[in-house]
């Protein structure tokens, strides 16, 4: 499991650095046109090709990285402050707000993610912050949920307890005794939702419920290529291996810091 995570997390990383390096890697600009070079195989001027508008394709991967980490990381923190101050509230809280909190996280799992996401999108008009918050705002339940348990089983223990009878309000034992030994699980389920805001930008962008042109996107790149896949295999093989590559290694270094807990 080890190198499992180990691997993870260099796919992660190597997906960090080609993000933030994209206006240097890039060897055109995302939306630089070349009409003399339309729908060009993979060549030594093009190393992945070009799409029906001349763009150059590898330059769109490279900054479609970049939203797709840019939508990951806000949507995941998104996610993560309303999940942990969810799960707090209902531990600490007492019977009543427990049981409240927990319904309505409950409610909430109830509807199928993408569902929600796309009735909320329909409402709003699609673009890259949009995505970003409403992704966000639909996948802290988990988050809550397993923050309420660590809570939960972090509030009997000795230097709590300790903490408690020193005269420690609430909002402080929490924030300086309870959330700092409940990180390694948070930490896990923030790679996890990476791995998700990322497959649903891509599925929402490859509906056209997502980010709009002429933002690069590897979902909006898919659906681009569909249209023309006998003709030009390239369009669909390079963003969906980025997707896959990506999420898999988020997921991977997830997996690992699961495999650590046991």
């Amino acid at each position: 499991m080890r190198g499992m995570q180990l691997l993870g997390m260099e796919m992660a990383l190597a997906m960090v650095l080609v993000a933030v390096a994209a206006p240097w890697l890039a060897p055109y600009g995302p939306t630089e046109l070349h009409l003399y070079n339309v729908l060009e195989a993979p060549n030594a001027h093009f190393w992945l090709g070009t799409d029906s508008l001349g763009r150059d394709v590898l330059s769109r991967l490279i900054f479609g990285a970049r939203t797709s980490l840019s939508v990951g990381l806000v949507a995941v923190g998104l996610a993560t402050a309303l999940g942990v101050l969810v799960g707090v509230a209902a531990a600490l809280g007492g019977k009543w707000t427990d049981r409240l909190l927990m319904r309505m996280t409950d409610v909430m799992l109830c509807f199928p993610t993408i569902f929600l996401i796309l009735a909320v999108i329909a409402f709003l008009s699609p673009s890259l912050m949009n995505v970003m918050i409403v992704i966000g705002a639909t996948s802290w339940m988990g988050v809550a949920r397993l923050v309420r348990a660590e809570v939960l089983s972090l509030r009997g223990r000795a230097f709590v307890e300790s903490a408690r009878l020193a005269g420690v309000g609430r909002v402080r034992l929490a924030v300086r005794h309870i959330l700092p030994n409940a990180l390694p699980p948070i930490v896990t389920s923030m790679s996890l939702g990476l791995a998700a805001a990322i497959l649903t930008e891509a599925g929402l962008s490859y509906l056209g419920l997502g980010v709009q042109p002429p933002v690069p996107s590897w979902g909006a790149m898919l659906t681009e290529g569909k249209g023309v896949i006998e003709a030009a295999w390239w369009l669909i093989t390079f963003p969906g291996l980025c997707i896959i590559i990506s999420v898999l290694g988020f997921t991977l270094v997830a997996e690992g810091g699961r495999g650590g807990r046991r």
